[in-house]
């Protein structure tokens, strides 16, 4: 096993065959922290953003918050309800893609999908940075550090996820119950409390007034509804991640479509409940929270400006509810809240590999998306998912505030074309069906998908008109350029296959003659085994051709190749410019053009090393000769290899570490 090898078995684990995919299946209690961890965690950061954009009408947006939360809580009611037929409908792992495609055709199935790749990247950026802000509530140093601090986190994220599905989610599964539980426990020990002991809880910034950026007037009218719909869109960012099990649902232990759709269930309850709750309790210890960029300020109560953002809404809720009687639960609620919001990007690793699988699988995506790596996970995905979400927090210097205006269209764009696709889905199946029960259970799943349907229908409005010229349009911007690429790509794949296919007019014909040429460089042994190879192959004709880059060198290999007798003319070509490579490749085009329904069989000796710094030092001449005659039509390049002593040594280690492999599969 070579260093890279070992270092790859270090990081990533030992390799799986393909007999070993059913332990990689999820049972639920670890299905629901893999798949639900970004809607559980953008409890966490949604009411911030609904907080935040309040501020921009001054004290009065805070009236409206309980408001918007409710509204956030029904609409992630009625899509889990709605995605619980997907994945009994669709359980092979399409999701909204598959329902499109099945449905609505092409175009709406591209659409779907451009709008999730997209969505997938964002939720990895904007979770990551919601990490960081939260972590800089125990870890203050961290300012000003941000990007860092967030691609550090995406790149040990991405080693964990190429470690195998079921390893992370059993690595994330401890962290992710100890958020919902340290959750719970405060909203819980919060209520009573405020309900049971009537103690007058009241957050660290319930003495402060928020100032609207246009100064002390407060917002009214239109400019009124226009922030309650933008805080609206920002608080559907809890719905992120949902449509993430519909597309994982092939990654479920059987049964696949009932364990999914249970898991589902569990996420939408607990999601609900805590943003309720978190909304619900940060309205009661009148929390407050600005962003600076927005050009909102605190006014103290002596009137003083204060121009500092305070911690964010769980971070303030945690250090009322147990600040003063027990400390260490701030820092549990804090902790948790820190990692789940890490461990939400693991959703969208998920989720972003097995739908860019079934693009690859379909050629609307590079083929090699749709290969399983050493783990049997898409390795492939992971990293490009991981680099495309690195350059997007590097750009935005991972401001949540600024990541947090991009998202939620792809996913509510995917939400409405899928909802409307299932309805298509009971319409058509009921025109079937003569079961009296199960076109019931038809009708009412068509029912519950029309309501989810126009639900998110409205709220795809309500994003696009509040969010698009704040940022929203460089999304739709990014899943124009991601569904051009697409229908590129599938372009490419269809003409390539028309071009290869056989058919009744396909050129069959034998050639007239193989002619075959030896490069010859020098009269050694390599030159030896290609020129045997070459006779062996028994061409109509063969020459021996050798550039003449210096008269001493050139008399020498003449001399040798005539005291050699191999029986083939050597032909001397001469290299005024001391250069190998276009001579010969002139050479090589004057005999194809002698005769077209000839072929040229080229033979190129080439050195098989055993260390990468080898490679550099042998084969450049002929690695320019072979790439530069594969453009040319009826010619054959065959490369002859010749093993040095360090390639065998390389073979000796690779059969040891294939023993040393074979030995731990079998005493697994």
């Amino acid at each position: 096993m070579n260093i890279y090898s070992a270092f790859k078995r270090v990081l990533v684990g030992r390799r799986l065959s393909n007999e070993q995919m059913g332990e990689t299946l999820l049972p639920k209690r670890l299905a629901l922290p893999v798949f639900a961890s970004d809607a559980l965690s953008s409890v966490a950061y949604a009411p911030d953003e609904i907080l935040i954009t309040l501020s921009l009408a001054g004290m009065t947006g805070y009236m409206f918050s309980w408001q918007i939360g409710i509204a956030v809580a029904v609409v992630v009611g009625v899509v889990v309800l709605s995605y619980r037929q997907t994945v009994h409908a669709y359980p092979t792992g399409g999701g909204d893609y598959e329902v499109a495609a099945a449905n609505l055709g092409r175009r709406a199935s591209l659409t779907v999908a451009s709008a999730l790749l997209v969505d997938y990247v964002l939720t990895v950026a904007v979770s990551v940075s919601a990490g960081v802000l939260n972590a800089q509530a125990i870890i203050p140093a961290l300012a000003g550090h941000e990007a860092s601090v967030a691609i550090v986190v995406i790149v040990l994220l991405t080693l964990m996820n190429l470690r195998g599905t079921r390893e992370s989610g059993s690595f994330f599964a401890i962290p992710t119950y100890v958020f919902m539980v340290s959750m719970f426990i405060m909203l819980g020990v919060g209520f009573f409390r405020i309900f049971a002991l009537g103690q007058p809880l009241a957050s660290e910034t319930a003495n402060l007034t928020v100032m609207a950026p246009e100064g002390s007037k407060e917002a009214v009218g239109w400019v009124l509804i226009a922030v309650l719909a933008r805080a609206f869109s920002s608080g559907c960012a809890a719905l992120t991640g949902v449509e993430a099990i519909s597309n994982g649902v092939p990654s479920f232990r059987p049964p696949k479509s009932r364990n999914a759709a249970s898991v589902l269930g569990m996420l939408g309850l607990i999601a609900i409940t805590l943003l309720v709750g978190i909304i619900a309790l940060a309205n009661l210890t009148q929390v407050r929270l600005i962003d600076e960029l927005t050009g909102a300020h605190y006014i103290d109560g002596q009137g003083n400006a204060i121009h500092s953002s305070a911690v964010t809404v769980t971070g303030q809720l945690a250090r009322v509810v147990f600040g003063d009687w027990f400390v260490p639960g701030v820092f549990v609620v804090v902790i948790a809240t820190m990692v789940i919001l890490f461990l939400a990007a693991n959703t969208a690793f998920n989720g972003f590999p097995s739908l860019a699988s079934i693009l690859a699988k379909d050629a609307y995506l590079p083929r090699q998306l749709h290969s399983r790596g050493d783990r049997l996970a898409y390795s492939n995905g992971i990293i490009t998912l991981a680099l495309c979400a690195i350059g997007l927090v590097w750009i935005f210097d991972a401001s949540v505030t600024a990541l947090i205006q991009l998202y939620v269209v792809g996913v509510f764009i995917s939400f409405t074309l899928g909802q409307i696709g299932m309805i298509r889905h009971w319409t058509k199946e009921l025109t079937t069906e003569t079961d009296r029960r199960a076109r019931r259970r038809m009708q009412h799943s068509r029912i519950i998908n029309t309501v989810g349907a126009a639900l998110t229908g409205l709220v795809l409005a309500v994003v696009l008109i509040s969010k698009f010229t704040h940022g929203a349009y460089l999304a739709l911007v990014a899943m124009g350029v991601m569904y051009l690429m697409m229908t590129f790509i599938r372009k490419h794949y269809e003409a390539v296959t028309r071009e290869v296919h056989l058919n009744e007019d396909s050129d069959r014909a034998l050639p007239s003659r193989v002619r075959g040429v030896v490069l010859v460089q020098n009269v050694n042994l390599p030159t030896a085994k290609a020129v045997a190879f070459a006779k062996a192959s028994r061409s109509t004709s063969l020459v021996g051709v050798l550039v003449a880059l210096d008269e001493d060198e050139t008399a020498v290999a003449i001399r040798d190749w005539n005291a050699e007798d191999f029986g083939v003319v050597l032909k001397v070509i001469a290299s005024p410019y001391r250069e190998i490579t276009t001579p010969f490749i002139r050479f090589v085009a004057q005999m194809r053009s002698d005769n077209p329904r000839d072929v040229v069989a080229v033979y190129i000796p080439e050195f098989v090393v055993g260390h990468w710094w080898e490679q550099v030092l042998h084969n450049q001449t002929a690695l320019l000769i072979r790439t530069r005659l594969h453009f040319m039509p009826g010619v054959m390049v065959i490369s002859v290899p010749f093993q040095l002593q360090s390639s065998k040594r390389a073979k000796e280690r690779m059969k040891a570490a294939s023993r040393r492999g074979r030995g731990n599969l079998g005493a697994r």
